[in-house]
């Protein structure tokens, strides 16, 4: 009767019974909560899915299918947007608030029903009403189908790297006092990554092996910064952005938008003897009294580096905050990859209608 229901279900959302038959079906339930989290030395409740913050990171391959039940046990209404996911003829499952539904309301529960076709690398996901994004949100990692491979060398291992920010104060505070005063809510106290604002504080590690390379999948939830980051004489090769593939594009930094994802190759092809810095800041057009100029840092570790953790991490060098030019360098560069298993159709004929 349960692969009856779930079958019906889905036939009715519009979705081909061939993809269903070639679709792997994956289910998560999403627990809406509020946990108390530590940050700056001030510990506060956050809204959280399943206690989690960044929230669980969701894995599927290209073509598959995921049912999210989302059971809202908190106090304040919440929907979830799978951003980046084109949900061909299933609008009904997109969820920002008041516009393909209503909010699930505390005590109430809905279904999303998550339909991947095109997309391959990664995405995202995060509350799409109020505030609540700022700490409920997660990422979606979609491998190729079965049998392919990615455009690139397999990468040795890879890692989720999400960039967010922290107000010691609560969100709702924040958002409040924006819409009663029409001005832009109050700078961040902080960056993060990973839920971690960095050195002086809880500080994000990724290890490495020399001669390895490394996939970062990163995304940045941010509310409205852009940030430019880098490793510590380290490079940065992009392969792929919002879940399609791009040329591959090397770089000492790189510059994510918010709600953009970018996956990156990393090359650990420095000394072991030495930890290297992750850092990222804003890149914005604003007076700098006027936006968060923080950094954030996570740390590049090596496994062979016995001496390592004696050692101060090396600071990379990022462009300045108000850097047009170096933020255009970078993004006006990419482009996306055409080969035989990728292929895009461009537009070649052009009809004009003249009124």
């Amino acid at each position: 009767m349960k692969y009856f229901t779930t079958t019906l279900f889905l036939l009715l959302h519009g979705l081909f019974l061939g993809q269903l038959v070639c679709s792997t079906i994956h289910s998560h339930v999403f627990l809406m909560k509020e946990a108390p989290y530590t940050r700056l030395c001030k510990t506060k409740k956050i809204l959280t899915v399943n206690g989690e913050f960044p929230g669980p990171t969701l894995y599927v391959y290209k073509g598959d299918i995921m049912i999210v039940k989302v059971i809202n046990i908190a106090s304040q209404n919440i929907t979830i947007h799978w951003h980046g996911v084109k949900q061909p003829r299933n609008p009904w499952s997109d969820g920002p608030a008041y516009i393909t539904q209503c909010p699930i309301m505390p005590g109430g529960s809905f279904t999303y029903f998550v339909k991947f076709t095109m997309e391959e690398g990664t995405l995202w996901w995060h509350a799409h009403n109020d505030f609540y994004r700022a700490t409920v949100h997660g990422a979606i990692v979609i491998y190729p189908r079965f049998g392919a491979s990615y455009p690139f060398p397999k990468p040795y291992k890879e890692h989720v790297v999400i960039f967010g920010e922290w107000w010691k104060e609560d969100t709702d505070v924040v958002f409040k006092r924006a819409l009663q005063t029409g001005g832009n809510f109050n700078n961040s106290d902080a960056y993060t990554i990973n839920g971690q604002p960095g050195d002086l504080y809880q500080t994000f590690k990724i290890k490495v092996a020399h001669g390895r390379t490394y996939l970062l999948r990163m995304i940045n939830s941010a509310m409205s910064t852009a940030l430019f980051v880098s490793v510590a004489n380290h490079k940065l090769t992009l392969v792929g952005s919002d879940a399609s593939y791009t040329s591959p594009l090397k770089r000492d930094y790189i510059v994510i938008f918010p709600g953009e994802t970018l996956d990156l190759l990393l090359e650990a092809d420095q000394s072991p003897k030495k930890r290297y810095y992750m850092a990222a800041r804003a890149f914005d057009f604003l007076n700098v009294t006027q936006i968060d100029n923080t950094t954030t840092t996570a740390i590049i570790e090596y496994i062979s580096g016995s001496d390592a953790e004696k050692t101060h991490p090396v600071l990379p060098q990022l462009p300045y905050y108000n850097d047009t030019n170096a933020a255009t360098s970078f993004t006006f560069s990419i482009r996306s990859l055409v080969d035989k298993d990728h292929e895009i159709n461009v537009l070649t004929t052009f009809s004009y209608m003249y009124i």
